[in-house]
C-alpha cells in the first residue's frame, strides 16, 4: 500500500502547498481589505507589526497559493510565524495550547517543509 501511495506524493505536496497558502492569503486580505470582517480588519493600515505581518501574509500567501517563488517565500513566510509565535503567543504563557500559538506554529512548520521541499504538483515554478 505504501509504494502505491507514493507516486501521489507531488500532487499531496500541492494540495497542502494550495490551502495553507490560502489559509495564509487570508490573514492578509482581512487585514489589507478587511475581508472576510473579523477582529484584524484593516490592521496592515496601522503601522503596526500586525499590519505588517499583513502585507507578508497576503504577498507569501499569494505566491505559494500559485506555486511561484514557492521556496523563497515559504521560507519567508515561515521566519514571520516564528517571530509571531515568539513576540505574541510567548508572552501569553508557555505552551501553544494556552497561548493559543498552535496555528502560527504549524504556519511555521508547513512552510519550513515546503520550503525544503518545493511546490509540488500543480505549480508556477514547475512549468
Amino acid at each position: 500500500m505504501v509504494s502505491s501511495l507514493n507516486r501521489y506524493q507531488p500532487q499531496a505536496l500541492g494540495l497542502l502547498r494550495i490551502m495553507s497558502g490560502l489559509l495564509f492569503l487570508e490573514h492578509g486580505t482581512q487585514k489589507l481589505l478587511s475581508f472576510p470582517p473579523g477582529k484584524m480588519a484593516g490592521a496592515a493600515w496601522t503601522g503596526s507589526l500586525p499590519g505588517y505581518a499583513g502585507f507578508i501574509e497576503f504577498a507569501a500567501g499569494l505566491l505559494i497559493t500559485i506555486g511561484l517563488l514557492t521556496r523563497p517565500a515559504a521560507f519567508f513566510a515561515s521566519g514571520t510565524m516564528a517571530v509571531a509565535y515568539f513576540l505574541v503567543h510567548t508572552p501569553k504563557g508557555m505552551f501553544p495550547v494556552n497561548n493559543m500559538g498552535e496555528p502560527p506554529v504549524l504556519f511555521c512548520f508547513v512552510f519550513l517543509y515546503l520550503a525544503v521541499a518545493g511546490p509540488g504538483a500543480w505549480s508556477v515554478d514547475r512549468r
